[in-house]
């Protein structure tokens, strides 16, 4: 583990400071601590403290808890910037997952399903989400849409104090949680008792309330004191082909509505989908479901597919074919039905605006395909009617950094902004509050200053020090349980004994966990360990030779070396994870 220069040549004793108890020094260098930004959480679009959460139930026994607190504490910390634990432990794609640094050991961390364990358990013993203070303000703050992101910020300031009114346009709240994703990823009663808790927080929601139409958006806008726009996209895009308004046309958005608002349909033998977002997968999923043959109509590959992958694989083990490089080219009508579409065959081009690969016709290729029921899933967009005053040209709703429309007065997140994930709505709901009341109360939006920390990234983990322990999956039921019913869920919530044993697969990224290895290797009596655990360890610099080994040694990557002179951290070898003294 010896301190290496550029050149890869030891170094010897370097400017002339002063030496430790036990012999010449190696550097000048000295240790330091360097908290870093977890990965996790920087791939989280919420920012959710998923360290924090994963260490409250490893740490257990050690911090001298009962696992029901550890429980709570965990709902608690993600409760913090998310009401909805449950549904996004079932229906968020876990782009934390991706950035998780065990992946390059034995597979990341299945922090998902811990989120949804942690969910399931709040609702089941009844945990209220935390209020900030009991403190009541005067202002009244409206929220147009209970999507994810009207919810969200109606949560964050009901905490903080407001009262908040909360319009939506449909019977029941919830948005595309709810009408947009089928039960059996995200079962109802779930997301009714997550908005519940929001509600008994003394947010009041008018459901049957379009504003707009049943409710002039103006009378909104001078009755608050603030608005929150949340309207999210419900209106499927058409394809633009003649014969689309036949009734066995439906836009994805429009069938997932249907069928999630309890209304029968009959779909027929052949179902087509054409799309190759979240929306056509969900659409030909249910339409397996409802008793149809389901094929995917996708104009580009495999690889450019925006949809969840977990989500492909599940269609596909359904027996949902998907047939690619296909764009619909003319809709074949009998008896004022669709019966067939015409399709112009694809292949790629050069990248467009997106980034994915181009499709382009190939010349006097085209194949067709019967139906029963055909399914644009193409895209969606927001419903402005009533609220065209906030689009900005022909574009949708535009804000600034801190979530505010160029009316001074009026804030909006979400799909209406972008179509995006629902972590990314939260997160818009919860920033557009936090705004909101900065603004109300003259202070200062607070940052969080662990997001401005170095990211603890793979080159500073010690691989070795963990013990190598494969990934707990939940359950999932086999494909002809889940064909058999509309909305029976088909994945399980891992057991308690699989979270715990999941949760100790942290490595704790960038933070201390008292593991006591930089203590015990140590040959010159540096490091000063707590006598309580998990308290600070400390250093006693004027012993230390600059040898290194602590922060080499250090499996969580949370010792640096710092140069007394410069102030500066120094740089680690990319491959050895040694540090490089250019002294």
């Amino acid at each position: 583990m010896g301190l290496v220069k550029k050149d890869k040549k030891p170094l010897g004793k370097i400017r002339g400071t002063s030496t430790g108890t036990s012999g010449v020094e190696t550097s000048p260098l000295r240790p330091t601590h360097v908290p870093k930004l977890a990965p996790c959480r920087s791939g989280c679009p919420n920012g959710t403290k998923i360290r924090e959460v994963l260490l409250a139930i490893a740490q257990t026994e050690d911090r001298g808890r009962t696992y029901d607190e550890s429980y709570r504490l965990a709902f608690e910390i993600l409760a913090e910037r998310n009401p909805f634990p449950a549904v996004c432990g079932r229906v968020c794609p876990h782009p934390c997952e991706e950035n998780c640094n065990r992946q390059y050991k034995d597979g990341a961390l299945n922090i998902h399903s811990i989120e949804r364990f942690i969910g399931d358990y709040a609702l089941q013993h009844n945990f209220p989400l935390p209020k900030l203070t009991n403190e009541t303000y005067p202002e009244k703050i409206a929220v147009i849409g209970a999507g994810p992101a009207g919810l969200s910020c109606a949560y964050q300031l009901a905490r903080r104090g407001y009262k908040v009114t909360v319009f939506e346009a449909f019977s029941k709240p919830g948005g595309m949680l709810r009408y947009g994703i089928p039960k059996y990823r995200l079962p109802e009663d779930v997301l009714d008792k997550e908005i519940q808790r929001i509600v008994e927080l003394g947010v009041e929601i008018k459901c049957n309330t379009a504003v707009g139409r049943d409710i002039p958006y103006e009378t909104i806008r001078d009755t608050y004191d603030a608005v929150f726009v949340g309207i999210g996209a419900h209106k499927g895009k058409s394809l633009g082909l003649p014969g689309e308004d036949a009734p066995n046309v439906f836009t994805g958005t429009e069938f997932l509505n249907k069928v999630n608002s309890g209304q029968r349909i009959d779909v027929g033998k052949k179902v087509l989908v054409v799309g190759g977002g979240d929306t056509a997968i969900d659409a030909a999923r249910v339409s397996r479901r409802l008793g149809a043959d389901v094929t995917i109509l996708y104009r580009r590959t495999r690889t450019e597919m925006p949809a969840i992958e977990e989500e492909i694989v599940g269609a596909e083990e359904e027996g949902v074919n998907i047939v690619f490089l296909v764009a619909p080219k003319e809709l074949i009508l009998e008896d004022g039905k669709v019966k067939a579409v015409k399709c112009q065959k694809m292949q790629l081009g050069e990248p467009d605006e997106s980034g994915r690969r181009r499709p382009v016709p190939i010349e006097g290729a085209e194949e067709t395909y019967e139906c029963d029921t055909l399914i644009a899933a193409i895209s969606q967009e927001p419903d402005f009617y009533g609220l065209d005053y906030l689009r900005e040209g022909n574009s949708w709703i535009k804000v600034d950094e801190n979530f505010r429309t160029k009316d001074p007065k009026v804030y909006s997140g979400g799909d209406d902004l972008e179509l995006g994930l629902v972590t990314i709505a939260i997160y818009q709901g919860r920033m557009a509050a936090e705004t909101i009341h900065s603004t109300f109360r003259g202070i200062p939006i607070e940052k969080d200053p662990e997001l401005s920390y170095p990211l603890a990234t793979k080159d500073r983990i010690v691989f070795t020090y963990y013990t190598e322990k494969y990934r707990n999956e939940a359950l999932r039921l086999p494909p002809d349980e889940r064909l058999a019913e509309l909305e029976k869920e088909i994945t399980c919530t891992l057991t308690e004994e699989q979270v715990i044993d999941e949760a100790r697969r942290c490595m704790s990224c960038g933070s201390c966990f008292d593991c006591g290895t930089c203590w015990s290797i140590c040959q010159d009596q540096v490091i000063h360990k707590p006598v309580q655990r998990f308290q600070t360890y400390t250093f006693k610099l004027e012993l230390c030779k600059g040898c290194n080994k602590c922060a080499e040694a250090c499996p969580c990557g949370y010792i640096e070396m710092k140069d007394p002179f410069t102030g500066q951290i120094a740089p680690r070898d990319p491959e050895t994870g040694k540090v490089i003294y250019a002294g």
